[in-house]
């Protein structure tokens, strides 16, 4: 999963395992709302999952120990599991350039900020449009508003 909010993973005692990937890998890490749909980092099903086998060259992995502390930057996916008995605590908190960005009532960073979110039910309706033209006038019209957004938001 991913959070919306720079975070601090301190372990107290203990051991974690800790995968990370980019925000770029969102595509191929199957994202529904904040998680994956991979269940199984280390052994994927390839059939449901092909595009995963991409995000493994750009994973990071780290072993935390008692009395260390991960920055987990926002938008970062990242998968945690113990490794026997292990305590650790997570601390959230909204970075200066992202003042203003978040919603008000998420203590957690696991809510899209109000913008985003609203684009994103914009997205699914334009979507929603596209799907009722016939081929080729989908695709075609699907490939000029991707283009428009990401010019848009100046991504390109």
């Amino acid at each position: 999963h991913f959070d919306v909010m720079d975070n601090a993973l301190a372990q107290c005692t203990g051991r974690k395992r800790v995968v990370l990937w980019p925000p770029e890998c969102d595509a191929d890490l199957y994202v529904e709302g904040s998680s994956s749909r991979v269940a199984n980092i280390d052994d994927w099903n390839d059939d449901a999952f092909p595009r995963y086998r991409r995000t493994v060259a750009h994973r990071r992995e780290a072993i935390l120990e008692e009395g260390d502390v991960l920055y987990i930057p926002a938008l970062w996916f990242h998968n945690v599991t113990s490794i026997g008995f292990s305590v650790a605590v997570n601390v959230f908190w909204k970075s200066h350039a992202a003042a203003g960005l978040h919603d008000a009532k998420d203590l957690y960073g696991n809510r899209d900020p109000p913008a985003a979110s609203k684009a994103l039910d914009h997205a699914a309706a334009a979507a929603a449009q596209l799907a009722a033209l016939p081929e080729p006038f989908r695709s075609f019209y699907a490939r000029r508003a991707a283009r428009e957004l990401l010019e848009a938001a100046g991504c390109t």
